[in-house]
């Protein structure tokens, strides 16, 4: 598969393994104080690194909206990547190369990392959905291919956002922007609602409500009886009795093959057996011009019915206008330039987010993921769980106050929105785990270094433990301890071990010191880790 290349890329491949794990130090609550929901402000590639203990491989939905780099000075976020955080970041990364680099080599710098962690939190069934227009979009592709795999390539949507088209362009009025969708091997779309357009189809009713009819013959690519033979068997229709069977019951029943508008053999849309069990949702026509019968499926539309999504999505409810009123509705006017609409949030929602799930949005703005979570667990009564990061000083008072307002409700009169419910925690990024020297920074305390820990050793969430203060919990068919105290040297020795509860096929054990051989720990299936901490200091 080609790569993409750029000036400072191997500096950043692999950068965020180097990132330091950081504890969030949570500043306040809003609301309902066990909700789960999460706003940080700070780096969002330190944010992200301090999410994988708790997170990795949990995150259903992960939407971002990131930079453009437009070379527009005159946003909010600045959009040409000279953000003075950005620029610090750049030169201790990439070093003095860094002074040489375009506005392009330092956008991959600055996102590649992050899609890396990014790629790292998404769970296996989960997708992201990234908005980006055609500065970077190419570019974008191509470091996506690379770090989700060009195989969980969904789609490039084309999201009509001003149907006028922008006047800024030479050459053509802009009327989209992309949002490019991947995903990790396991996602399956829960669809949308039926649009209203395509309610005229259904014209036709019977006793189990209106429908419309689909073809059984596959359409398209692989349609051919030499492409899925399995897929090529007779039907057997009886005239007079109106009767469709996958058995010959008469001598007058008619054969009906998959045939191609050619004449030639084709293949049907379902399997034998599937046929068997939905043969009620099956009827027969007679096609004009070829003289034949075919089978038909009677598809009936329900309130619960769910299509797949088109690759375009065009609406009042994606224009970037409706997003600026939106804003200016729940805070005032000119406090946030270009903030998404709440729509395409839910449009993304609707298709990967069930009641339960965690979302994230890492470049969170005006906090427009979060109204749409919580407009979404208001409507069906669900209970997802959102995660913003916002590097931007704005994060409290534009991001989080948007949502406060939101979860309690804002206007007056007739425009007065009732709020959601729901609430957050406000969080800012403290200290690292680890000095420099390796050492465990002890002052962040014993319960983040515990879930460090756990997730150094397993990559697995950390759930506390009751009962016993060591234990921190069983993954797999290994036990892990955590034999440490703040203020003296713990030694692992027998006196420790028979005071071990849970049975498990081996152990872990971080201690201090061991008393124990290696002969005696082979005996016990012990394997003994030191702490990393300047013992001198106790």
């Amino acid at each position: 598969m080609p790569e993409l290349t750029w000036i400072g890329k191997e500096k950043v491949v692999n950068h965020h393994q180097a990132v330091p794990f950081r504890v969030l130090e949570e500043q306040y609550s809003h609301g309902a104080e066990t909700s789960g929901n999460m706003i940080i402000h700070g780096d969002n590639l330190e944010a992200l690194k301090a999410l994988l203990p708790r997170y990795e491989g949990r995150v259903k939905c992960i939407y971002i909206d990131p930079p453009y780099n437009t070379g527009n000075e005159g946003w909010v976020y600045n959009d040409n990547v000279n953000d003075p955080k950005i620029k610090k970041w750049l030169g201790e990364v990439v070093g003095k190369e860094g002074e040489d680099l375009s506005r392009h080599d330092k956008w991959l710098c600055m996102m590649y990392p992050r899609l890396k962690l990014l790629q790292k939190l998404l769970a296996d069934d989960g997708a992201i959905f990234i908005s980006i227009d055609d500065n970077e979009k190419f570019n974008l592709k191509q470091i996506c291919d690379e770090i989700f795999g060009n195989q969980n390539f969904i789609a490039d949507i084309a999201v009509i956002n001003n149907l006028k088209g922008r006047s800024d362009g030479k050459y053509i009025a802009t009327a989209h922007e992309s949002l490019l969708i991947y995903h990790k091997g396991s996602f399956i779309t829960n669809g949308v609602s039926v649009p209203e357009e395509y309610d005229k189809e259904y014209k036709l009713v019977d006793k189990y409500g209106r429908y419309r009819l689909l073809g059984l013959r596959k359409r398209g690519s692989n349609s051919r009886r030499i492409d899925r033979p399995n897929l090529w068997y007779p039907f057997y229709y009886n005239e007079e009795l109106n009767r469709l069977a996958l058995t010959r019951i008469d001598n007058c029943d008619i054969e009906i093959y998959p045939h191609l508008s050619d004449g030639t053999d084709g293949n049907w849309r379902w399997g034998k057996e599937t046929a068997k069990v939905r043969i009620e949702q099956l009827t027969v026509q007679k096609v004009k011009g070829r003289g034949e019968y075919d089978v038909f499926q009677k598809d009936y539309i329900t309130d619960e019915k769910r299509i797949k999504p088109k690759s375009f999505w065009m609406g009042p409810e994606f224009a970037a206008e409706t997003g600026t009123l939106e804003i200016k509705s729940i805070l005032g006017k000119d406090v946030f330039s270009t903030p998404k609409p709440i729509g395409i949030i839910s449009y993304i929602l609707k298709q990967c987010a069930l009641p339960d799930d965690i979302v994230l949005d890492s470049f969170a703005g005006s906090g427009t993921t979060a109204h749409a979570v919580l407009n979404m667990n208001k409507a069906d009564g669900g209970s997802r769980k959102f995660i913003l990061v916002e590097m931007e000083d704005y994060a409290d008072s534009i991001t989080a106050e948007r949502v406060k307002r939101v979860i309690d409700g804002y206007g007056e009169g007739k425009s007065a929105v009732e709020g959601t419910g729901g609430g957050f925690s406000f969080f800012e990024l403290g200290a690292p785990l680890l000095y420099p020297d390796g050492n465990l920074n002890e002052a962040v305390g014993v319960e983040k270094i515990r879930e460090y820990i756990w997730y150094t050793e397993t990559k697995a969430s950390y759930a506390p433990q009751d009962g016993d203060g060591y234990y921190l919990g069983k993954h797999g068919e290994t036990g892990y301890y955590f034999y440490y105290e703040p203020d003296r040297v713990t030694s692992l020795g027998h006196t420790f071990l028979s005071q071990v509860q849970e049975k498990a096929g081996g152990y872990v054990i971080y201690a201090d010191r061991c008393d124990l051989s290696d002969a005696e720990l082979s005996e016990y299936g012990v394997k003994f880790k030191k702490i990393p901490r300047d013992i001198t200091k106790i």
